[in-house]
């Protein structure tokens, strides 16, 4: 199975506005950018945990 394509990605945003409608898509994207932010931003205070030196 190898990356997914433009054809792929296009029949999924298709399937993804027949489920949800495309009213709600827009808030589905900000709610997994957030989320996305998140998640780095979380790892990237952990990294900098891991460099202080422990006393």
């Amino acid at each position: 199975m190898g990356p997914i394509g433009f054809p792929e990605f296009v029949l999924i945003l298709a399937i993804l506005a027949l489920v949800f409608g495309a009213n709600r898509l827009p808030e589905l994207g900000r709610g997994l950018g957030k989320a996305i932010r998140g998640f780095k931003e979380s790892t990237r205070e952990g990294e900098r945990d891991d460099h202080r030196p422990r006393t």
